[in-house]
């Protein structure tokens, strides 16, 4: 792979626009996409952004596709484990919410709009749709892969443990008091135990681990329902093990923090296929996470500052029973924040820079398409220098476009497939937003910055 650190010249847009696959609909439509995904054991669908209506649309119908055809019981995204399981239980028939928004509103923690917005509403009612009717072992499940509910997994243990085993509960009280001295504020705890101010609780975590995990192994014949709870108690202990530690190195720097975050996210991926193959034969997996996570970080420059994903573990650990899928867009609108823990607006994506894959693909003037990746040695070649590519997440800062959004990246190496859709909107939050719901935003680029 050359270089990430020199620029060369890109392709022409009369080179690229015989290896578009053009897409007049879904992108589930096309079979030439869907088939790999289907033979895949982890379909992982990116998004270019964290509020972009058509990249959630397209992967919502993508994995009713694969779990139609293809046998998919899993639904894995980038939200936190006890949210994500209130979602679950819910399109199992195991919950008194009464409708799919109900379920979401778990999902309380900034952006609330990255999983509470009308497309996973209505997703999460097809889902529950889906499973009316069918025995549990052949219902898809939801999950979360993240690590940010430290206190909510906490306490997710205790309830658990209070029902199954009181002297247990008391035992776990006992070590999770470690963190009451800090008012159930992980950043507080990242500052006092990065910088010694308070000893860290690193050891009463995964001593309530081992124990969990010692209690799994006596009950491996238990009922099945019995053994889902109880593997839903072991998640959350070794969330609570693992976000433990990403707070307490958080001031380390980047590097630290993304890789234990990645890594919890692909060590659940791992827990959650041991458990699906247990109850149900086989899991088969759809991850739904934002392109820096899916498309694999050794192909991109913040591969080579140290940083992997779990694209790129998933790639190690499952090989070509992994398809990396991403997604991009050239403009539109986007649903964003201009400062974390700040209220969602809609705002105007700014048309793609020159040198990026955003503007080659516009210059294509193909409005919606994808390209094979995988495998296709042509097209490698002609992409085989490293061009720019934009990531907006849960913050978007047009002013500061260039260095706060884009990278570089060799394509054919970071995905198997990328999927274009050059004008896009902003996802609708469910929560009232009042910026957001203020209107649509003024065209304010280039004059208007």
């Amino acid at each position: 792979m050359p270089s990430l650190t020199s620029a060369r010249r890109a392709p022409s847009p009369e080179q690229l626009r015989p290896h578009l696959r053009p897409l007049p609909g879904a992108a589930a439509a096309d079979d030439r996409l869907v088939e790999p995904l289907g033979r895949a054991r982890l379909a992982l669908l990116g998004e270019a952004s964290h509020g972009t209506h058509e990249f959630y649309a397209e992967r919502a119908w993508l994995t009713q596709r694969l779990i139609h055809e293809h046998g998919f019981n899993a639904v894995v995204v980038e939200g936190d484990w006890p949210d994500a399981w209130r979602v679950n239980r819910y399109i199992r028939g195991r919950s008194d919410d009464p409708s799919a928004e109900a379920a979401l509103s778990g999902f309380q923690r900034f952006p609330t709009w990255m999983w509470c917005n009308t497309v996973v509403r209505d997703f999460v009612e097809w889902l529950r749709e889906h499973n009316h009717g069918r025995r549990p072992e052949r219902q898809v499940g939801f999950y979360g892969m993240d690590l940010y509910s430290l206190y909510g997994s906490m306490r997710a243990v205790l309830d658990y443990l209070d029902r199954a085993d009181p002297e247990a509960a008391a035992r776990a009280r006992g070590r999770y008091a470690c963190f009451d001295h800090y008012g159930e504020d992980s950043q507080a705890y990242a500052h006092a135990a990065s910088f010694g101010m308070k000893g860290s609780c690193e050891d009463e975590v995964v001593q309530q681990l081992r124990e969990l995990n010692q209690r799994v192994a006596t009950l491996m014949a238990a009922p099945s329902e019995d053994r889902v709870d109880l593997f839903y108690a072991q998640q959350n202990a070794r969330l609570v093990r693992n976000a433990e530690e990403y707070y307490r190195t958080m001031f380390r720097g980047r590097v630290s923090s993304w890789n234990l975050r990645d890594s919890h996210m692909v060590e659940t991926l791992q827990a959650l296929e041991k458990h699906l193959d247990g109850l149900t034969g086989g899991a088969r997996m759809a991850v739904w996470a934002h392109n820096s996570h899916l498309g694999d970080a050794s192909a991109t420059e913040m591969g080579e500052q140290g940083e992997w994903n779990v694209g790129q573990l998933a790639r190690d650990r499952w090989g070509a029973q992994a398809v990396l899928v991403g997604f991009s867009t050239h403009s539109g609108t986007v649903t964003a924040a201009s400062e974390w823990d700040a209220a969602a607006e809609r705002k105007r994506v700014r048309p793609g820079l020159a040198g990026s894959c955003e503007d080659l693909f516009h210059r294509t003037g193909e409005p919606r398409f994808w390209l094979p990746l995988r495998g296709n040695a042509a097209l490698g070649e002609l992409l085989r220098e490293r061009l720019l590519q934009r990531a907006i997440g849960v913050i978007y800062l047009p002013r500061t476009e260039r260095a706060s959004h884009y990278f570089h990246t060799h394509l054919p190496a970071q995905f198997d497939a990328m999927i274009h859709i050059d004008r896009t909107r902003a996802v609708q939050p469910l929560v009232p937003e009042p910026i957001w719901h203020a209107g649509e935003p003024a065209e304010t680029y280039p004059s208007g910055l």
